[in-house]
């Protein structure tokens, strides 16, 4: 992949695929790409971003974990998986939550470099969690969705020797020279962060 080459808009991305997103509760239960036993987090399911949309890598040995990015998705979360598994997207996250249960899907391997960050060095160092949802709808972010949200970044960063503090745990909107906001004014930090301590492996 030529990296000099600029990447399209992930939010451009995740927002026109939600125009073909079928809605969750109409996909079968055994989704085509849903696989198990390859989880690097026990509680997941698998669904595989495309190959296209990601880098393969041997984190954290050629790459160094030391920060999780969280992301809001601006579209369903059945929409997020479909533009994960397009190979024109160009986008794709370690891990999605799902908002009214929780559930965690992950969609590529924590030892690969996901592509959610918009900035290569950022991504090769962090492990991204996208959350179904909009930035401007607050009902979205449920206290299951922030709960099994935190036991899973606990987890990544009880794995890595992350520290669970907001320099290591920070949102899209932090990253360098982004033009996103995501995750919003009203993702509340303060009731993340007391969870993801509260939390472990």
């Amino acid at each position: 992949m030529d990296r000099a080459r600029p990447l399209p808009s992930r939010r451009r991305l995740l927002m026109g695929a939600a125009l073909a997103a079928v809605p969750y509760s109409l996909l079968p239960a055994g989704r085509a790409g849903a696989q198990t036993g390859v989880v690097d987090y026990p509680s997941a399911e698998w669904q595989a971003a495309s190959r296209e949309n990601r880098t393969p890598a041997q984190r954290p040995d050629q790459y160094a974990i030391d920060r999780v990015i969280i992301h809001v998705t601006q579209q369903s979360y059945a929409g997020t998986l479909s533009t994960f598994q397009n190979p024109k997207a160009r986008v794709s996250a370690h891990y999605l939550v799902r908002s009214a249960d929780g559930h965690v899907a992950q969609c590529v391997r924590e030892s690969d470099v996901a592509w959610h960050a918009g900035i290569w060095d950022y991504n090769t160092r962090s492990v991204g969690i996208e959350h179904e949802g909009w930035v401007d709808k607050p009902e979205y972010f449920t206290e299951t969705m922030y709960t099994e949200s935190a036991r899973l970044t606990a987890s990544i960063c009880d794995r890595y020797g992350i520290p669970k503090d907001r320099r290591h745990i920070i949102g899209h909107v932090e990253v360098p020279g982004t033009d996103h906001t995501d995750p919003g004014k009203h993702w509340d930090w303060v009731r993340y962060m007391r969870l993801v301590g509260l939390s472990s492996d």
